[in-house]
């Protein structure tokens, strides 16, 4: 008997629906065929066992399992279940088999029966409801997942007997409910970090506002202990919060990584990534085998924190170029290419020499001659121009530490931030320009439309680059700098002290800085 269930394989944050066809005719042996890989081939032995744990039989006739297209890989355990139901409705143990085309089943089989989470359920749930499935059948710990896409009832379970049961009387169980947006604003939580609790280093905490406010990459050059991890990682608390939008995306890359909390609906805070120096260029871009998302899709609508940047590799760092311009990474193998969207904030930190005392101010550089210019090349010029903010950060004095006052706390900035990207979201919107969310997007004749300055700019900007000798790739940033803080500002124009500020955050462009 010819029997066919539903089940789903996810590429990239898609996914795309897969037949899978059980036919039990006379004959010997059981194949699976449609280009499965050895996850798939082996389910049969945790099927067989599951079937018989459960009251049910393994028919001991020919059993030829297809999982159409046949030109599309397929990987993972997560099609077990749905070949589980095709087996026992094929071989009659299940009654009315033709209920079982609407609905689109996924779950990884334990011996006994039990079901275990997969990967991807977000983007197998979006992909069912676009097909128009009557309902989704997964396990129970990703039930909180799935039904954050409405319009789609999922049926969540947690053993191979309530499956059954369910198809045999529907009336039995009731689908799963989420109201997505009450569930995101409910646990969006205040942030851990508080830049109140920062004594001193105002200036980098100003450096970290314009890089917030107009999405800005920045990179911190100071010695060791000055404070740079710790500002660093209270950036994601001034950022603006999630969109339902851009929770959704972020949502999708963590499900199909199988980095997705239990039992979370969508992810409420902005991702922190930050990843350590011996990370390698797969993992920090993405890619393997069976493609995954790296570290720069994780950090997808939020910050990846690289710190002692010279430390890794440079073949790695050149990796990072094309995605941080595209904001996205494709991933090409010779049967597929998937895309994994990578549109985030890079927050870079190092020391300024191997010592690590070059320009402190208390302590001598012992490095040799040359030794500074020969670590700072260690990172090309092609990464550190996508690079906006560049900023010295100086030891905090005794005086600072001890002062019994506290810092501008993080709620305050944010809320400077959150108005600062209001003031740009309209003016890209207003202008056609509906794909361009922050400031640091802009470039080349966007960046005369929206960036003009009157001739007193002009004229402090050629003394700025004249005298300081900066580079001329350091002009356009300059400009995005001050465009940021003109909206910070909530200043239609760029004037002259917005400009001023954003010459100062160029410090590695200044010629015979690292002399």
């Amino acid at each position: 008997m010819l029997v066919k269930t539903f089940g789903s394989a996810v590429y990239g944050v898609e996914a795309i629906t897969i037949t899978v066809e059980v036919n039990v005719t006379e004959g010997l042996h059981t194949f699976i065929v449609g280009l499965a890989d050895s996850a798939v081939k082996e389910s049969i032995q945790r099927i067989e066992s599951a079937i018989k744990s459960n009251g049910f039989y393994m028919p001991r006739t020919k059993i030829v399992v297809n999982l159409a297209p046949a030109g599309i890989r397929k990987y993972g355990s997560a099609f077990d279940l749905p070949i589980a139901i095709g087996i026992l409705a094929a071989s009659e143990q299940i009654a009315n088999p033709e209920v079982l085309r609407n609905y689109l089943i996924m779950g990884e089989l334990g011996l006994d029966g039990s079901i275990h989470p997969i990967k991807g359920a977000l983007p197998i749930a979006i992909q069912a409801r676009k097909e128009h499935f009557t309902g989704l059948v997964v396990p129970q710990q990703n039930a909180s997942e799935a039904a954050i896409v409405n319009q789609l009832p999922v049926f969540a379970f947690g053993h191979l007997r309530e499956v059954i049961r369910f198809f045999e009387d529907k009336s039995s169980t009731s689908a799963v409910v989420v109201d997505a947006r009450r569930s995101f604003l409910e646990q969006a939580p205040l942030p851990e970090l508080d830049f109140g609790e920062v004594k001193g280093q105002e200036n980098i905490k100003r450096a970290l506002e314009i890089a917030a406010a107009g999405g800005h990459n920045a990179i911190m050059i100071g010695p060791p202990g000055a404070g740079k991890t710790m500002l660093a990682k209270r950036l994601p608390g001034i950022l603006p919060p999630l969109s339902l939008q851009e929770a959704l995306e972020t949502t999708k890359i963590h499900s199909v990584a199988g980095k997705l909390p239990e039992r979370t609906t969508l992810l409420s805070q902005r991702p922190f990534r930050s990843p350590h120096h011996t990370i390698s260029g797969m993992a920090l871009v993405g890619g393997g085998s069976i493609p995954q998302p790296g570290e720069i899709s994780l950090a997808h609508n939020g910050v990846l924190f690289l710190d002692e940047l010279p430390e890794f590799t440079r073949s790695t760092l050149e990796m990072m170029r094309q995605p941080m311009e595209d904001r996205k990474v494709l991933i090409s193998r010779a049967a597929l290419s998937v895309e994994f969207p990578s549109s985030f904030i890079l927050i870079a930190s190092m020391n300024p020499c191997p010592c690590g005392y070059y320009n402190h101010p208390g302590k001598e550089c012992t490095c040799p001659a040359g030794a500074v210019s020969k670590y700072l090349n260690k990172i090309s010029g092609p990464l550190l121009d996508r690079i906006d903010l560049h900023v010295e950060v100086v030891p905090v004095s005794y005086s600072q530490l001890s002062a019994s006052a506290s810092g501008e706390s993080s709620q305050r900035i944010r809320q400077r931030v959150i108005a600062a990207r209001e003031i740009q979201r309209h003016r890209y919107e207003k202008g056609g320009h509906g794909i361009i969310h922050c400031n640091a997007q802009i470039g080349g004749r966007l960046l005369r439309l929206y960036c003009p300055i009157d001739q007193p700019g002009e004229e402090l900007v050629r003394m700025a680059m004249n005298k300081m000798k900066l580079s001329v790739r350091a002009h356009d940033h300059i400009l995005k700098i001050a465009r940021t803080i003109a909206d910070l500002a909530a200043s239609d124009c760029i004037r002259a002290e917005h400009l001023a500020e954003a010459i100062q955050f160029r410090s590695l462009d200044r010629e015979g800085w690292a002399a």
